[in-house]
């Protein structure tokens, strides 16, 4: 038997960040949605998303799987019923199938309660909907995920140089570097990734994550609940934002109730508005129902993978930024900039040049870009062309 995680067939009311990635494949809290249903399940655990990116995921061999829809957030009860279950058997709540037990060629798999010979209503989980809510479910998630991932571990020592508020809910793993540093933790948990580091002179409110290999330069201000996944750069003010991995975001300016890809750059200054200066609603532009859709008080930037904002720029309360764009412009700048926008005037990146600049950025971080991420950004390209 395998546990797959399936994207279900709302996964476009999550883009820009699903045009590169898998639902599984978002990160926020600590872990991303796969790597959280292997800790519950401790079960391998793999992904089957639209077929231009299912390049990015190794597949199984077995033919029995656990299907279990990557929206889903796993707790201790529904992964027990979901383990339980006999094959030909489904989990269902109010909105269609949660995850079922079925013989079929990976390939084949369609999100089809009617394919299950038995369905089991249960009430409603918690499901992941839309961009913003990785941001507003952020505080919980982390708090979560540092349970289960310190759970009967012991933290690495903190250096007498850093000023500590609550010192059991701050865990340091093996090889980070921080001194001279404030982490208060009476806010919410702590969690320093290996390898990562705190320059001097930072000071972090809790919850706060911050991944393999990451840095926050000196004498950032960091509130919760914010979390920086592997190889990001943090700097200047970040608040309850999520910043998904290997994005730079290093120098002054605010960056807060924002979702950030991969791969994206923030020049220094950049700063984005989080409420309206009417303290309204804020609505943030969908694309699967192609509308504004109602998000609440507080919402800064949604920013798709491999994007960068030019130094200075000011970004507008609750503006979405597509896939690959090259982010510049007088003034406060536009709520919509679609996948590979140059700029405010409606040009588009060349594709080639997009690649090239792709490929320096992750030079930067001694990687290079590789077929298979070409060849989803090239089908992405081409849809847009349509």
């Amino acid at each position: 038997m395998a546990i797959v995680l399936f994207d279900n067939s709302s996964r476009n009311s999550l883009f820009p960040l699903t045009y590169t990635k898998a639902v599984a494949a978002l990160r926020f809290g600590i872990l991303t949605i796969q790597e959280r249903w292997a800790m519950k399940t401790k079960e391998d655990v793999f992904v089957h998303t639209e077929a231009y990116l299912q390049v990015l995921y190794p597949m199984p061999i077995l033919i029995e799987h656990l299907w279990i829809d990557a929206s889903v957030m796993p707790d201790d009860q529904l992964v027990s019923e979901i383990l339980n279950l006999e094959v030909g058997t489904c989990l269902v709540d109010d909105k269609g199938l949660v995850a079922g037990r079925m013989v079929v060629a990976f390939n084949e798999f369609k999100a089809d309660i009617s394919l299950f010979e038995k369905q089991i209503q249960i009430s409603a989980t918690r499901r992941l909907n839309y961009c913003w809510e990785m941001m507003q479910w952020n505080d919980l998630m982390i708090r979560e995920d540092f349970k289960m991932v310190t759970k009967g571990r012991e933290s690495e020592p903190i250096s007498p140089t850093v000023q500590v508020m609550q010192t059991a809910d701050i865990f340091i793993e093996e090889g980070a570097k921080l001194e001279f540093c404030t982490l208060n933790a009476t806010t919410g948990p702590i969690y320093i990734g290996k390898d990562a580091e705190i320059m001097e002179g930072t000071c972090v409110r809790g919850p706060f994550s911050l991944g393999f290999n990451s840095v926050l330069k000196m004498n950032s201000r960091i509130y919760g609940a914010t979390s920086l996944g592997p190889s990001c750069m943090g700097g200047g003010e970040i608040k309850n934002s999520v910043i998904m991995g290997y994005t730079n975001k290093a120098h002054d300016g605010y960056l807060g109730d924002a979702v950030i890809g991969e791969w994206c750059n923030m020049g220094a200054g950049a700063t984005n508005s989080n409420v309206k200066n009417t303290a309204g609603d804020v609505k943030v532009w969908n694309y699967a129902s192609n509308s504004y859709l109602s998000v609440g008080q507080k919402c800064g930037l949604i920013m798709g993978d491999y994007s960068r904002i030019a130094i200075n720029s000011s970004i507008n309360t609750g503006t979405i930024v597509g896939v690959s764009c090259n982010v510049f412009g007088a003034g406060l700048l536009p709520t919509i900039f679609n996948n590979f926008c140059w700029g405010v005037t409606g040009n588009k990146y060349d594709l080639k040049k997009a690649f090239f600049a792709i490929d320096n950025w992750k030079k930067m971080k001694h990687l290079t870009i590789t077929e298979a991420e070409t060849s989803i950004l090239e089908s992405i390209f081409a849809e847009n062309q349509q």
